[in-house]
């Protein structure tokens, strides 16, 4: 059985994307906590974080780093915070929010509702600072 994340992967649902190269898919989360949350994933299907091979884990944070770096050039903030909770989708991803206090990063806080031209060009301007 594919996640959602690995039918996003697959082009089988639309995603905002950001950045990809042959293991890592970055994209848009479609209800964001700050303009530019970001879901990195591998490409791997692997639920869990930590069950990541050692390389692939690695690996994911310097693909991570490119787009928070990214992200920064193009949504003012003072920071890209980083979390992982992985309960809500059963394969690893790591959640890239741009953020200016720790108050920024509370997932209990409302979504923000962004309409689909704002993801459209938020993507489109974060993707073209990405030097992968």
């Amino acid at each position: 059985m594919s996640t959602i994340f690995s039918m996003i992967v697959k082009g089988e649902i639309p995603s905002y994307k950001i950045a990809e190269d042959d293991r890592y898919y970055a994209f848009l989360d479609i209800h964001p906590l700050a303009k530019g949350h970001t879901l990195v994933i591998p490409k791997q299907e692997t639920d869990y974080l930590f069950d990541l091979e050692d390389d692939l884990l690695a690996g994911m944070m310097v693909f991570s780093k490119k787009v928070a770096r990214a992200i920064e050039k193009v949504v003012p903030c003072r920071r890209i915070g980083v979390a992982v909770l992985g309960l809500e989708v059963p394969h690893a991803h790591i959640h890239l929010i741009p953020i200016n206090s720790e108050a920024d990063i509370s997932f209990s806080r409302p979504k923000l509702k962004l309409s689909e031209e704002e993801f459209r060009e938020l993507a489109e301007k974060i993707s073209k600072e990405v030097e992968l």
